[in-house]
């Protein structure tokens, strides 16, 4: 008797576990699972009723259905309503309101998105989650116009324009160019108007530029900006390399940054011709793309010759096609203007700047940089000696370095490169008082006289 009372008591606990153990693997199973569907709501707060509303609804036991209703006032849309017959993955929407929504005067509309999940959880019935969006209706596009520029850009140039931008809601404004360029403005006089100076690649074939604003509810404009596109033909250079130099100064470079034993001659000349020039370039872009937020009356510039009595040994803009053995192997552009007097000669800024950089970059070998305000930045290749640490603030007239033969040089010279925005541009323009006075400077202060007079 007992023993059958002993037998019955062990099925009732191999039963009672059993149910538990069915209760607890159910309870935590992914078919009951409790959490109840994300919607995220893609917005700033603002909205134009023309850009689509964008929407992701995710659920990790899959969606059965959603709904999105707007409403404004006392009127309702239903801008999207989907039953599934089985669980569903993530739905990402992008839905539009219809026409007749357009002409809501509201300042203000509500967005709600329902949406249920395949859960067995609450007796079979699912989670259910909702969720509602108050945005702010603004169909105004920001204001934007230009107030001057230079006249002209040349291939390989610079230029400047002043504009106005104006919104309440205003989210980003810059200049873009057909090359996928983007320049930062900085405020200019008075609050409302933008300055910047503008470059055209010397690689690029051709330039047109506009200004964008965007406000915060996807608002868009778009202004030409009327600068005249001067193509100037730059030289091309066919050079045949010799082994003397290849087993020199390449060699030497070469080693010194990296490249393997057992590399040939050749390839250590394309490492260092494309691979260090990549690098080195990408440093001077980097460092040269920074652009204050303060604002700017005037860009009072003195022109830049930064070596005394140096002569011009090397142009800008020369395209260099590099052979050997009748075959063509490489190539490069010379980006800055190289400048030769005696050995070790110092050189000088005309004009104040912040030293950014007081280092060696590759190619480049000692290599100070200067920023000049307004995104435009000086730099100094080749150095023997630097006599400035990054950080200094200089003067007019103070010594930067002295010329020399370090990196890619195979005599003592200045490689001098004018940059805007990380852009390098024709450093004979900012040599040349005349053009920084018609091209820069004349375009500042007219535009100081037409904002004074209230455009």
């Amino acid at each position: 008797m007992r023993k059958k009372s002993n037998f019955g008591s062990i099925l009732f606990t191999i039963v009672l576990i059993a149910i538990i153990g069915g209760v607890v693997y159910l309870y935590n199973s992914a078919m009951f699972e409790r959490n109840k569907p994300t919607i995220a709501l893609e917005n700033s707060g603002y909205w134009n009723l023309r850009a689509p509303l964008k929407i992701k609804i995710d659920d990790e036991s899959g969606l059965l259905s959603y709904k999105v209703t707007l409403q404004s006032g006392p009127e309702s849309f239903v801008l999207a309503d989907q039953q599934f017959g089985s669980p569903q993955g993530a739905q990402e929407l992008e839905l539009t309101t219809p026409k007749r929504a357009y002409e809501l005067k509201n300042s203000e509309v509500t967005v709600t998105v329902e949406a249920n999940d395949a859960s067995k959880w609450n007796f079979f019935s699912g989670n259910a989650a909702v969720q509602t969006t108050t945005l702010k209706i603004d169909k105004r596009r920001p204001y934007v116009s230009t107030i001057a520029s230079s006249y002209r850009i040349i291939k390989g140039g610079a230029a400047v324009v002043i504009f106005k931008a104006e919104d309440d809601n205003m989210e980003e404004f810059y200049i873009e160019t057909n090359f996928g360029k983007r320049f930062k403005a900085q405020p200019f006089y008075k609050e409302g108007y933008y300055v910047t100076l503008l470059a055209w690649p010397v690689t690029e074939e051709s330039f047109h530029a506009k200004i964008i604003a965007k406000d915060s509810a996807g608002n868009i404009s778009q202004s030409t900006v009327p600068v005249i596109p001067y193509n100037k033909r730059y030289k091309i250079s066919n050079i045949t390399l010799s082994d003397s130099f290849l087993n020199g100064k390449v060699s030497e470079l070469a080693y010194a940054y990296g490249v393997k034993d057992g590399a040939d001659t050749m390839e250590r000349f394309k490492y260092v011709n494309e691979e260090m020039r990549k690098r080195n370039e990408e440093l001077i872009h980097d460092l040269t793309s920074k652009v204050s937020d303060q604002m700017v009356n005037n860009f009072p510039i003195n022109k830049m010759y930064p070596l005394k009595n140096g002569q011009v040994v090397a142009h800008f803009g020369d395209h260099r096609i590099y052979s050997y053995n009748g075959e063509k192997v490489s190539e490069a552009y010379h980006l800055g203007l190289d400048l030769a007097s005696n050995a070790m000669s110092p050189i000088l800024t005309q004009n104040p700047a912040i030293v950014t950089h007081a280092d060696a970059n590759g190619i480049y070998g000692n290599m100070p940089v200067l920023y000049h305000g307004l995104g435009l930045y000086t730099i100094y290749g080749h150095c023997s000696t630097m006599m400035v640490k990054e950080g200094d603030s200089l003067r007019s007239n103070e010594t930067v370095a002295k010329t020399g033969r370090s990196g890619y040089a195979m005599g003592d010279h200045l490689h001098f490169g004018v940059l805007v925005q990380g852009i390098e541009v024709r450093p004979q323009e900012w040599m040349d008082q005349d053009w920084i006075r018609k091209s820069i400077t004349d375009p500042m202060r007219e535009a100081r006289k037409l904002i004074n007079q209230g455009l």
